[in-house]
């Protein structure tokens, strides 16, 4: 199995959960497998642990691709590195399928020169996100990365700590999009929206304020084709190429 390519010219792709349709997401192993690819951005999903580790997976708990189902937010960092992930076939026991750090999935990106595309999971207290710029900062690949969450005050956080920051608001359901854009434009904010909430008309409404678009999660060529053609910035997807 491969990726399935389609045609773009102007979207930037963006491998969701890193190349997750090939490999186990949020594993070094998917990071990699992106890395290897031509691929602008890799996407994963950052938690607190209980003791303090900042670790990139998906779910609150580890049931759906792990042995155990242990909240991450509950668990120490050192429990949770001992579980084995899922491979794709189901079978467990390849090393590089454990749940990464943070800062291994920064190093992949810079190692293969790819923004990072870092989704801010559940609420997280001002330092906190302070603590993951410092890591981020730490590893000199900050200007690399583009910051997401569905969390609104997520972003206005990481905007006292870093006004300049590329940040995009995450939604899955049709807003106000007048109110939106606006309240966006004030803060500064891109989008990131589920692909199938825009249009050719909202597209354009968006960039006409200067709004920067990301679609999630379109695995569909067709669509992909017809969100590049409105002139979308990033799309977001497991497969495609």
């Amino acid at each position: 199995m491969d990726t399935i390519r389609f045609h773009h010219t102007h979207a930037q792709v963006v491998a969701h959960r890193g190349l997750s349709g090939l490999e186990t997401e949020n594993t070094c192993a998917a990071f990699v497998a992106a890395g290897n690819r031509s691929y602008f951005g890799i996407e994963t999903d950052v938690h607190r642990t209980a003791d303090g580790h900042f670790v990139v997976f998906h779910d609150d708990n580890t049931a759906r691709v792990g042995v155990d189902s242990l909240v991450i937010e509950e668990t120490s960092f050192e429990t949770l590195r001992a579980l084995r992930l899922r491979d794709k076939d189901g079978e467990r026991g390849r090393s590089d399928l454990r749940i990464p750090t943070l800062a291994e999935y920064v190093s992949i990106c810079k190692k293969y020169e790819k923004t990072c595309v870092l989704e801010l999971k559940n609420s997280f207290e001002q330092e906190d996100i302070a603590a993951i710029v410092e890591i981020i900062r730490g590893l000199s690949y900050l200007e690399h990365v583009i910051f997401i969450s569905f969390d609104y005050d997520n972003l206005v956080k990481l905007h006292r700590i870093c006004p300049d920051q590329p940040a995009q608001y995450l939604t899955e359901k049709a807003e106000d999009w007048d109110e939106l854009i606006a309240r966006l434009v004030s803060d500064k904010l891109g989008l990131d929206a589920l692909y199938k909430l825009l249009d050719e008309e909202l597209v354009k409404k968006l960039h006409d304020a200067g709004i920067v678009i990301n679609v999630w999660t379109c695995d569909d060529p067709a669509a992909a084709e017809q969100l590049d053609a409105w002139g979308v910035d990033q799309i977001t997807t497991n497969i495609l190429e």
